[in-house]
């Protein structure tokens, strides 16, 4: 595997040889920071886990050096961060027993960059090494600007495969902003009930996070609980924890499709619903 930056690290945590750990991957997670796999992809972390006919295998993209730092990591410089938080990551790895995991160490100016090639042509690379059958990645509605440049590049990257290497499904999951607003219809729902202890603690490996002023590994639950409870006003839970994703796949099945105007019609149909409801209650 040839990657542009020479810091970037692969990392196979059960030792298998880099070939083979790359081919046996069904579900890829893609995410821009070193814990956005944890949080956006569990439904294809927990999909693989303890199963060896299916391997999750996770790509974040950024060094981790611009992270909230307070209390014990205080003091910690950008280039001592970025060390913490690449082991962290891999720590997580371990324990949702990924098949592979990827860190390419790019600074998210680079993700941002409207111009730059370099990410969207490592991720290339590594879709042909894996040929995921499912992709889990940022959605196109994320408030965080590196999010978005991952989700571009991955679009991109995806679109310059073959069409028989290209994923059967691309999802685009809520991390900075959730999808609650998106139309019931068009929400791709996922039920990650069953394994909230595996959960909390792939989550709590973020430690420098945590400790650093953010609770994400609250917040996250949270979220996955909330979904469940307000998915449906009109009857009992049917999940104990829900994560909401945006449909990608037309993009990548069809390049005339631009990202703009696609996320914006699930923007206008949002919309649409919110003013058709008040509407019907004004009369008219």
């Amino acid at each position: 595997m040839k990657l542009t930056n020479s810091t970037a690290e692969i990392f196979i945590p059960d030792g298998l040889v880099e070939d083979l750990a790359f081919s046996r991957v069904t579900h890829l997670g893609i995410g821009a920071h070193q814990d956005d796999l944890e949080f956006m992809a569990f439904h294809g972390i927990l999909a693989c886990y303890q199963n060896e006919r299916e391997w999750f295998g996770g790509v974040t993209c950024t060094n981790g050096a611009g992270s909230s730092r307070i209390g014990t990591f205080a003091d910690f410089s950008d280039e001592q961060m970025q060390v913490i938080r690449r082991k962290e990551q891999n720590r997580a790895a371990v324990l949702g027993e990924y098949g592979v995991m990827a860190q390419l160490d790019y600074p998210s100016s680079a993700v941002k960059d409207p111009h730059g090639v370099a990410l969207r042509d490592d991720l290339i690379e590594l879709l042909r090494a894996t040929q995921p059958r499912v992709v889990y990645t940022h959605n196109l509605a994320d408030k965080h600007d590196t999010h978005i440049g991952v989700t571009v590049a991955v679009i991109q990257a995806i679109r310059a495969l073959p069409l028989d290497q290209r994923p059967e499904v691309v999802h685009g999951c809520e991390v900075w902003r959730d999808l609650d607003w998106m139309s019931d219809s068009e929400k791709v729902v996922h039920d990650v009930s069953s394994r909230d202890d595996l959960a909390a603690a792939i989550n709590g490996v973020f430690d420098s996070q945590i400790a650093g002023g953010k609770r994400y590994d609250l917040g996250v639950l949270g979220r996955r609980r909330a979904n469940a409870t307000f998915f449906d006003s009109h009857s009992a839970d049917g999940a104990d924890s829900i994560a909401f994703a945006m449909d990608l796949t037309p993009l990548i099945h069809d390049e005339s499709l631009d990202m703009i105007d696609y996320v914006d019609g699930f923007i206008q149909r949002f919309r649409m619903d919110v003013l058709t409801k008040v509407q019907k209650r004004l009369g008219p």
